[in-house]
């Protein structure tokens, strides 16, 4: 007799396979930990949030190479949290598939969306 469900058994996940999802959440969270205090001391700091300000801000290299760092990983950590929330609340598997999928879409989009415009503001003319 065994706890392993089929799928955990096919994967070798073991009884659920979270716990996978557990790890890269925890992770997530304490790369995000000093990240997001960064970001805020960092946003706080500045004198007003005006394009140019901003600009200058980050055209310095460390503080693009952080904000390139802090998209994905926040993008990564609220995928991982909205997939939990999708797998345990959704019920009906035609209904789950497609809050998963649409979700990790948006997702996708959004770091994207992230990445691009801290390039462009960064690598960009101050206007």
């Amino acid at each position: 007799m065994t706890l392993k469900t089929p799928l955990g058994r096919v994967l070798g996940l073991g009884a659920a396979g979270g716990v996978q999802h557990w790890w890269l959440q925890r992770v997530g969270a304490v790369a995000l930990a000093p990240l997001g205090a960064w970001f805020a001391i960092a946003l706080l700091s500045l004198p007003d949030l005006r394009y140019a300000t901003v600009h200058a801000w980050l055209a310095e290299p460390v503080h693009a190479v952080l904000m390139l760092l802090l998209a994905p990983v926040a993008m990564h950590h609220s995928w991982i949290g909205v997939t939990i929330v999708l797998e345990d609340y959704v019920h009906g598997m035609p209904a789950k598939r497609t809050a998963l999928l649409v979700a990790q879409l948006l997702h996708l989009l959004l770091g994207v969306a992230a990445v691009f415009a801290i390039l462009k503001v960064s690598l960009g003319s101050a206007a």
